[in-house]
């Protein structure tokens, strides 16, 4: 599906907002149940890459006066069990009315801020292909909507850069596929520029037979490793295309 995104009329900054139609919770939770049965089926349990937190994603893509892509800020929404876990665990909304004091909100901001060195956020950007680095989180925000919380925090693009007749794409996803992520939240863009989105859907049952057929290659006490098993978050996400027009 593809958007056209116009600046919006008005004096000031410019912050043209789009949102990408995504797939029902109900179909994306089906296919994550055929995935989880398929692999289950073929490899031990032990083995088995299988999510145990699901959120929902979405993001901001930020430009500046010149055109050139500055930041990306990123949301997340935890689902209904991991946000109760996270919440007693930090002894907030001890009424459970699902509406958190001034004080509990600023105790929960930034929880799932602490990232360890390496870790890429489970967001990525590229540019024609070439990986874009990105900063560590910054002005985290963190609220409880409908018995979920709901973060964002704001990332850097460590060099500024024009994307004019390029292609930016960016994808949420867990490598090692602990967290599930399904992009339904709005995808948006800021830019004094007309810029072309598209949202690229895996091939859930093209994957699923490819992932099938080679599993079914390997002996079931095999090192996973050592066969070059891909990982199944990357395989599995969903991507956004940004073409920005040549300023």
């Amino acid at each position: 599906m593809a958007v056209l995104v116009d600046p919006r009329a008005g004096a000031g900054p410019p912050h043209p907002v789009i949102a990408i139609a995504a797939p029902g919770r109900r179909g994306y939770l089906a296919v994550m149940r055929r995935l989880l049965i398929l692999l289950s089926c073929l490899l031990p349990f032990s083995a088995v890459a299988h999510p145990h937190v699901f959120v929902d994603t979405g993001f901001r893509v930020i430009y500046d006066a010149q055109n050139r892509l500055t930041h990306v800020e990123v949301t997340w929404a935890y689902d209904d069990f991991y946000s109760l876990l996270i919440l007693e665990d930090s002894g907030l909304d001890s009424d459970g009315d699902g509406v958190l004091t001034p004080e509990e909100q600023t105790e929960l901001t930034g929880f799932d801020m602490n990232w360890a060195q390496g870790f890429e956020g489970d967001f990525y950007l590229e540019l024609d292909g070439r990986p874009l680095p990105l900063s560590g989180p910054r002005e985290p925000t963190a609220e409880v909507q409908d018995g979920r919380i709901v973060t964002t925090h704001l990332r850097a693009v460590e060099t500024p850069v024009a994307t004019g007749g390029d292609v930016l794409t960016a994808r949420a996803y867990d490598p090692s596929y602990y967290t599930a992520y399904e992009l339904n939240r709005p995808v948006t863009v800021e830019s004094t520029a007309a810029c072309l989105v598209e949202r690229i859907d895996p091939d859930i049952d093209g994957k699923l037979a490819q992932m099938q057929a080679m599993l079914l290659r390997i002996d079931a006490d095999a090192d996973l490793e050592e066969n070059d098993i891909p990982l199944v978050g990357e395989e599995f996400a969903t991507e956004i295309r940004v073409s920005c027009p040549v300023s």
